[in-house]
């Protein structure tokens, strides 16, 4: 088979692992997102189970992928290489952070979450998707 088609099935699979996973979680309930980052009022910490869940995976992905040579479908890994902590990355930073704490997802959740069919959903994820044109058209064409 076509190396393409093991990395469009492998990448298939990765995203039903973890839409899955965020549905098993609770995650996909924006409420419970607004509930931990509520710090004064009713806290919900089911999230920092689940992002201490992720790191622990994470890391082991790590681990693992340092021993290889290279990945199974593709020549090379895509790292970033880029260390520095700039303007743009706390800026970015920032604006994730508001647009999570605000409409209770961050993009891979919310993609996830079109299949509930909640209106609200499908209202972030196209404004996601203007912010991420917006910044494509304008930021970007800068560097």
């Amino acid at each position: 088979m076509n190396r393409n088609i093991y990395q469009f099935v492998a990448a298939l699979a990765s995203g039903i692992v973890f839409g899955f996973g965020l549905s098993l979680s609770g995650m996909l309930n924006p409420v419970r997102i607004q509930g931990f980052l509520n710090l004064f009022g009713a806290w919900d910490p089911s999230l920092a189970f689940v992002l201490g869940g992720a790191v622990v995976v994470a890391f082991i992905g790590v681990q693992v992928m340092k021993r290889m040579k290279r990945p199974a479908f593709d020549d090379s890994f895509h790292v970033p290489t880029n260390r520095r902590i700039d303007a743009p990355l706390v800026v970015g930073s920032a604006l994730f952070g508001l647009g999570w704490g605000i409409g209770g997802f961050c993009p891979g959740p919310a993609v996830a979450s079109l299949s509930v069919g909640l209106p609200q959903t499908f209202l972030f994820v196209i404004a996601m998707l203007v912010g991420m044109t917006l910044f494509d058209r304008v930021w970007s064409r800068r560097t």
